[in-house]
């Protein structure tokens, strides 16, 4: 059955924070050590603001989740809600890029093609608006599927906010889809 997509509710919210954490757990192994990945939970999760704006996806296989991730028109790069430093001023879309936020597949799902639906999903909506960049702040095992997708690091840095340093890459791709083009939306 192929993957369907919709636009994450509240009512989401506990079973997608289940599938964050779990992938955070299992996917982030081989990338981050132990330390690093209890330390990357303090920088990763549910961002409520991206649900309340109507930009969050879930992606779904037989009514399973898959996978979910989403956009903003918001200055925050990444974090969830217990994210200290988070940013929501709105961006303009003909200086800023739009930003590629908290994605995550259930790992049962991994390597199936949901995080690329996701970023056709949040490339086309962005487009929509406007927008002619995506920026997103990458993990290392995000990296591969970011670079195969057009997005190019443009800064490193770690955050240890969490304990132990976490890398993380900076991203960006000029957006190739058409404007107002929202047919995979």
């Amino acid at each position: 059955m192929p993957f369907t997509h919709r636009i994450a509710t509240h009512e989401d919210i506990p079973a997608l924070t289940t599938i964050m954490n779990v992938s955070i757990g299992e996917l982030q192994k081989g990338f981050l050590t132990a330390a690093q990945i209890t330390s990357s939970r303090t920088v990763m999760g549910i961002d409520t603001q991206l649900i309340e704006d109507g930009t969050y996806f879930v992606v779904e296989e037989d009514h399973q989740i898959a996978g979910c991730g989403g956009w903003s028109r918001r200055a925050t790069l990444y974090g969830g809600d217990h994210t200290p430093g988070r940013e929501p001023k709105l961006l303009d879309p003909k200086t800023d890029p739009a930003r590629v936020r908290a994605m995550y597949t259930n790992p049962a799902f991994a390597r199936r093609g949901v995080g690329r639906l996701i970023l056709d999903l949040c490339e086309r909506a962005a487009s929509a608006e406007g927008f002619t960049t995506l920026e997103l702040m990458g993990t290392l095992s995000g990296e591969p599927l970011y670079t195969a997708y057009g997005f190019e690091p443009v800064e490193r840095i770690t955050d240890d906010r969490g304990g132990a340093p976490v890398p993380l890459v900076r991203m960006r791709k000029r957006i190739t889809a058409e404007p107002g083009d929202t047919s995979a939306v």
